[in-house]
């Protein structure tokens, strides 16, 4: 939910019209996450002033809100800060005043963006209204941008002049909540803060020279290290001094932006002008004069990965404070066993990956992927001809993680189905009781946690605000947490003792397609590496490995069923106001998967139902009219949906059948009653489910594209919940 992107150069010239260019993009990269509004900010025409355009709606109405305004695109910068967001409405309603950027005053001292909800935002605007601020949205953030100010002025009337990593400390100790922020400042012009606390942020590092280091030192406050003093800025009167001097336009000059962006700037002694002391290892250049850099800053990596793949993930409670070229990481204090660097990593995505190619929506792309996305999940991790798996991410845990009294699955949404799909075979395979958990329902609970239960969370983006909480509350009890995630670097991968990444590649539709099916086939080689001791399940453990190899070529056959599922949805399942799915056993997970799909993109009621528990209440609504569709695949339980799927065609019921090939049994039914099928391979009962949530998922689509629907942002509903 919400996007953030920021943009810095640093002796790299940039027009305005490029840096608003690149704002923009960063944030029509964000679009999948969900929202409603959006907005830039960056510096005007005047001494420090600031430039702000926001507007509700799309990206596109942005664009035209600043076309409107017709800023001078032609000013070249060669260092400057520009902030940018996409919001998705959590405090008051989407309209102009409540776009973020939000400004501190009508003077833009500070403007901030903000994901995130801040919980205790009343009493910080009651306390702000008695001093005399005057408040122009319904936001929480709004509050945000005015504490900065309350305590720039205090301290400055007091006089104490504070850094702005000082001046952010100050303001987070005032903030409960979640939030992943950026803030820039007249009064530190150049400057941008970026910090986090539940909320993903990422910084990405774009310079032609080799970083010195891949990694950026942690600097806390009893660090007594005193590094050689950097060139260019000092502090006066509350503020940055020009070292150059002089004026342009009437508009202040930033350093090194005269004399065609040439480093003039002179060294100046050490504490004369009580300069910053600190220096970042990673950018420091081989003669000692400052490198040519940029930095973006997003919550999401793919709108980075266009720009540059070296990133870093800020961890809670980071201050980044960028400047001079430099990005330096505070923390308000030392803790025990906390980690001295943030290391800069290589993204792996390509832009081609997050770009929809020959297809039309970013959803039809990624179930279209399913061959490649399950293949690379299994891919380097299991031996076909051995019959064996390797998750490295697991393996020195494995031992702990065999002498657990039980298993705890917590997920939500479809990351929560996909525990339901592999719950069974977990328990048959490694003999552990397994409790698969709704991450609200579970923290509402306060369920109880020991020390010896395993704590897996999954997660497609590993930001999902739920899952994170009851992460930390199972920490806080000592259980062995493990993570299934897809996204690299994300919150819940850094936190949990071990994991497996599910390596599907990006995700941008906001229904979650190929993630689960990633998310399943992990969750198999999980249960079947906790079982790789036993010989009694020796043979069970081959069988479901060599179902494996086979499901991406069987998956792109269930892919070519398309045609006749939109033929379905354009007929019989047209103008429908309901819809039941039925399903028992290992499929019971992929009915409750397809309502979700086709509930959240379609916006057609939907509900998916127990077999089993047809006949306690759910037959009263079985009628001709009602569409039913009915997962009739080969299993153990098969005699029993048999049974099922015949009451409802006693009752003059016409299910739509998913089941196996050429199975003589819905042959023969189908000659006698109004019945149609959609035919799957057949595969490993436990592994069934891969293939026969595809069909689901290609319904739940044609669907929407029937009814018109904006397919990868459906309504009121975000990529990534990163709000309670």
């Amino acid at each position: 939910m919400c996007g953030i992107f920021g943009y810095c150069n640093f002796l790299v010239e940039r027009s305005r019209g490029e840096i608003i260019d690149t704002l923009v993009e960063g944030l029509q990269r964000l679009e999948y996450r969900g929202y409603d509004s959006t907005g830039i900010a960056i510096d005007g025409d005047q001494v420090d002033s600031t430039l702000v355009y926001k507007q509700i709606g799309k990206v596109s109405a942005l664009k035209e809100e600043i076309a409107e305004q017709n800023p001078n695109r032609e000013v070249t910068f060669a260092s400057h800060c520009g902030i940018a967001h996409t919001r998705w409405a959590t405090h008051g309603e989407p309209k102009q005043s409540n776009c973020h950027p939000q400004i501190s005053d009508p003077h833009c001292d500070f403007v901030i963006v903000h994901n995130g909800i801040i919980t205790n935002f009343r009493e910080l605007k009651t306390l702000l209204l008695n001093k005399g601020y005057k408040f122009e949205s319904d936001t929480d953030t709004e509050c945000i941008a005015k504490l900065f100010k309350h305590l720039y002025d205090t301290n400055l009337q007091n006089g104490h002049e504070l850094d702005f990593h000082e001046l952010t400390k100050l303001v987070l100790l005032e903030l409960e909540g979640s939030y992943g922020l950026l803030c820039r400042s007249s009064h530190y012009p150049d400057e941008v803060i970026a910090t986090r606390k539940g909320s993903p942020l990422l910084i990405g590092v774009k310079s032609d020279k080799k970083l010195k280091v891949d990694f950026v030192d942690v600097e806390f406050p009893d660090d007594d290290s005193k590094p050689e003093t950097p060139l260019g800025y000092n502090k006066v009167n509350g503020g940055l001094k020009n070292l150059n001097g002089g004026t342009v336009n009437g508009r202040k000059m930033r350093p090194y932006e005269q004399n065609g962006g040439q480093n003039n700037l002179l060294p100046i002694a050490a504490n004369e002008f009580n300069l910053r002391h600190s220096q970042s290892r990673a950018f420091l250049s081989e003669d000692g004069t400052p490198n040519p850099v940029e930095f973006f800053l997003s919550s999401d990596a793919s709108s980075v990965v266009k720009h540059t793949k070296k990133v870093l993930f800020l961890e809670d409670n980071d201050i980044a404070h960028i400047y001079d070229g430099e990005i330096h990481i505070h923390r308000s204090r030392r803790e025990v066993g906390a980690s001295m660097t943030r290391s800069i990593q290589t993204l792996e995505m390509e832009l081609a990956q997050i770009m929809k190619g020959p297809y039309t929506h970013f959803m039809q792309k990624e179930i279209f992927e399913q061959p490649e996305s399950t293949f690379n999940t299994m891919r380097g991790r299991t031996d076909f001809e051995n019959n064996s798996i390797m998750l490295g991410g697991l393996k020195a845990w494995l031992p702990a993680i065999r002498r657990a009294r039980r298993l705890i699955m917590v997920a939500c949404g479809t990351s929560y189905h996909s525990c339901l799909a592999t719950r069974s075979i977990f328990e048959e395979l490694s003999e552990i009781p397994v409790c698969v958990e709704l991450a609200s329902d579970f923290l509402d609970r306060l369920s109880p946690v020991f020390r010896d239960d395993i704590c897996v969370f999954v997660s497609q983006s590993g930001e999902t605000a739920d899952t994170m909480l009851a992460l930390t509350y199972c920490l806080e009890r000592g259980a062995l947490t493990v993570g299934i995630v897809n996204s690299v670097g994300s919150s819940i991968s850094r936190v949990t003792h071990c994991g497996v990444h599910i390596n599907a590649g990006p995700e941008i539709g906001v229904a979650s397609t190929k993630a689960y099916t990633s998310q399943y086939i992990a969750l198999v080689m999980f249960a079947l590496s906790l079982s790789d001791d036993r010989v009694s399940k020796l043979e069970r453990r081959k069988e479901i490995i060599q179902g494996l190899k086979l499901i991406p070529e069987q998956i792109k056959e269930v892919l070519q069923l398309e045609d006749k599922i939109k033929y379905l949805c354009e007929n019989d399942l047209k103008d429908q106001k309901s819809l039941l799915l039925l399903g028992r056993g290992y499929q019971f997970a992929s009915a409750l998967e397809g309502a979700l799909k086709i509930k959240e993109i379609s916006y057609m009621h939907s509900e998916g139902v127990l077999a089993g528990e047809l006949k306690h209440g759910v037959l009263a609504l079985v009628d001709e009219n009602l569409p039913i569709i009915a997962f009739g695949t080969r299993d153990s339980l098969f005699p029993k949906v048999v049974s099922s799927i015949e009451q409802v065609t006693a009752r003059k019921g016409h299910p739509i059948i998913i089941c196996n090939k050429n199975d003589e049994v819905w042959e023969n039914k189908a000659k006698s009653i109004n019945m149609q099928t959609l035919e799957v391979p057949q595969t490993v009962d436990c592994l069934q489910g891969l293939l026969n949530i595809i069909p689901l998922q290609l319904i739940s689509y044609w669907l929407a594209v029937n009814k018109g629907i904006d397919v990868d942002f459906p309504r009121n509903l975000a990529k990534s919940v990163t709000v309670e």
